[in-house]
């Protein structure tokens, strides 16, 4: 073979090997133009180029050849690229304690469509899934868009390799349930021949977060957040979720905040998980929940409407030294350099940043150092486009072979 054509293959090589890289800096929103993707790359231009309209060509990109211009600037606008509105999606579900959903998301973290939520869900969970498959599946049929893959969060620690739901402590489930396995089932069955995947809903939750939302550009980015019960909490390092040996760390609901307090599901007493939680602000600030609506929108809507009783206001704060007091140990055992805050413990640092701030920093070793920025996260449905991650993460990793 002569030369030119070995340097010809060793390219087309270079750049195909750049297409997975080139798709996940569009698809975070890290290259919104080509000369961007050539710097971040460390391509040629020309490579950048021709990777640029291999993704186009596979209909997951759009690249505008012919930008504006902005005024006062000097010389040719780069093209500008962007994830394609009417490409490929994926199938999201959640299942939580309040009801289940399923949605259809695009590149770029874009929700396609919803379908209403459910607010039952029953004890068996073959049943449940089958439910919410059929109604992605419904969701796909209406909008004629291609599937390449479907991906379920779920409120329990899924143990790995195995794919099972070891704790649904807030749901009917039983102990150990193979969700993986059954939803993977349920997508098969609905007719969906794509892989299917499935996590804890805050390690979802935080992936999103991560990508597209309040921990972008973190290293070492804490994510604590309640669910409509309970507590979770998920690790990002490095751009990559830190699951532990078999899928179970950051547990963070069974830290003890309040040794004296309520009984926890896991055994225990004074957790996270029942002192942080909406029921235990509900509880607190002495309301009585009602059926119509989750805990979580009732806990949310008294504490953004009533703060000025003082009932609530002293369960807020009661609650906000509870998760101050948890936030702190973690702070100390795992140095992060971004704390983001979901569900209700996103509305208590909204109701008072400084208190929250000040009880972190005062127990923390790093915090008196140096404060860690705690901030609220910022994605609507954000446990559904960290479950539409993991399916996209086989196209992101190998856009041809995975598309083709």
């Amino acid at each position: 073979m002569n030369g030119k054509a070995t340097t010809t293959r060793t390219k087309l090589e270079r750049g195909r090997s750049a297409l997975g890289p080139a798709l996940e800096l569009v698809h975070t929103g890290r290259a919104p133009t080509r000369a961007v993707l050539t710097s971040e790359l460390g391509v040629t231009r020309a490579t950048a180029g021709a990777v640029a309209a291999e993704l186009e060509a596979l209909g997951l990109i759009r690249v505008d050849s012919n930008p504006g211009s902005a005024a006062g600037s000097q010389g040719r606008p780069s093209h500008r690229l962007a994830v394609l509105e009417t490409g490929p999606v994926v199938l999201a579900a959640q299942v939580h304690a309040d009801g289940f959903r399923a949605a259809l998301v695009g590149l770029g973290g874009r929700i396609v469509a919803t379908s209403p939520g459910c607010v039952a869900v029953m004890a068996d969970p073959a049943q449940v899934l089958g439910e919410v498959v059929d109604a992605g599946a419904r969701l796909l049929r209406e909008s004629g868009l291609r599937c390449v893959g479907a991906g379920l969060a779920v409120p329990s620690a899924v143990a790995e390799p195995e794919g099972t739901a070891l704790n649904p402590l807030h749901i009917a489930w039983p102990a150990g349930s193979p969700v993986r396995d059954i939803f993977a089932a349920c997508v098969r069955e609905a007719g969906i021949a794509r892989p299917a995947f499935t996590g804890n809903d805050v390690n979802l939750a935080a992936l999103a977060e991560h990508r597209h939302g309040a921990g972008r550009g973190a290293q070492h980015l804490l994510c604590a957040a309640t669910g409509h019960r309970g507590v979770g909490g998920a690790l990002v390092l490095d751009g990559r979720l830190h699951s532990g040996s078999s899928g179970l760390a950051l547990e963070v609901g069974h830290l003890t905040v309040n040794p004296e307090g309520r009984p926890c599901h896991c055994g225990g007493r004074g957790c996270l998980d029942v002192e942080t939680d909406p029921l235990a602000f509900l509880t607190t600030a002495r309301r009585e929940p009602g059926p119509e609506e989750s805990l979580l929108k009732q806990a949310g809507d008294l504490l953004r409407t009533e703060y000025e009783d003082t009932a609530v206001r002293h369960a807020a704060e009661a609650l906000i030294d509870r998760l101050g007091l948890g936030l702190a140990g973690l702070v100390n055992i795992l140095n992060p350099d971004r704390i983001i805050l979901g569900g209700l413990h996103r509305d208590l640092l909204e109701a008072d940043p400084e208190r929250l701030r000040a009880v972190v920093a005062d127990r923390s070793l790093w915090g008196r150092s140096g404060s860690v920025p705690i901030l609220p996260c910022t994605l609507a449905h954000n446990s559904l486009v960290g479950a539409a991650e993991l399916a996209w993460q086989p196209v992101l990793d190998d856009p041809l072979t995975a598309l083709t």
